[in-house]
């Protein structure tokens, strides 16, 4: 399947005291750094966040407007920079042909994500007339930011949302609402995230950073 993919990696981090979450170590590497392995296979990626640092080569940073917006304001953010790029063109490409028709979007704090990938791409390759589709954690919550939406219908619901006064601090399952998603039960654990100390602990994230 054809996707590009939208890492979303620039929240507040209130709740660990300001420390980015981006930074923080799993097994050897920063959750930034297993977000970008977790999304192989994409044709380009989007980090959304302050200065991430070093990136694969290729690698596309955006920013939300205003900074700290949330992941809503983020989403747009990322794909405004992909349809930047496909509007560049090469050599009198067209841009229409240059963009994948799905966006995965992810956030960066989960650090076992790897897993719900795969699970994702597999159903919605049996569902192409579906918006998209959302993880579904092993106890039953939905995760908007493990999910690959159709890009068409997402740039919609962004300028219907813009035109109806912005996604600063807007809920991202709000912007999703119209659309037609698969919920996809997901291997567990592969949607717990870090919004706290305890939450790391819970899941061996080091809060050292590197």
């Amino acid at each position: 399947m054809d996707f590009d993919a939208v890492i979303l990696a620039g929240g507040k981090s209130s709740r660990l005291g300001g420390v980015p979450k981006a930074q923080l170590r799993y097994d050897g590497a920063t959750l930034l750094e297993r977000a970008v392995a977790a999304v192989r296979g994409a044709g380009r990626v989007v980090v959304v966040g302050p200065d991430p640092g070093t990136l694969p080569d290729g690698t596309l940073t955006a920013r939300e407007d205003p900074p700290f917006a949330g992941p809503a304001a983020a989403i747009a953010a990322g794909l405004a920079a992909l349809k930047a790029q496909d509007g560049e063109g090469q050599d009198g490409e067209s841009p229409s042909t240059k963009h994948a028709p799905w966006v995965l979007v992810l956030a960066c704090d989960m650090p076992l994500a790897a897993a719900a990938v795969p699970v994702l791409l597999r159903v919605l390759a049996g569902h192409e007339e579906a918006e998209g589709a959302m993880s579904v954690s092993a106890d039953g919550r939905k995760q908007p930011l493990l999910g690959i939406y159709r890009v068409s219908a997402l740039q919609r619901e962004v300028q219907a949302a813009e035109e109806q006064g912005g996604l600063a601090n807007a809920a991202v399952f709000r912007l999703l609402a119209r659309l037609d998603l698969l919920a996809v039960p997901v291997p567990a654990g592969s949607t717990d995230d870090v919004d706290t100390w305890d939450d790391a602990a819970a899941l061996g994230v080091d809060g050292d950073l590197p």
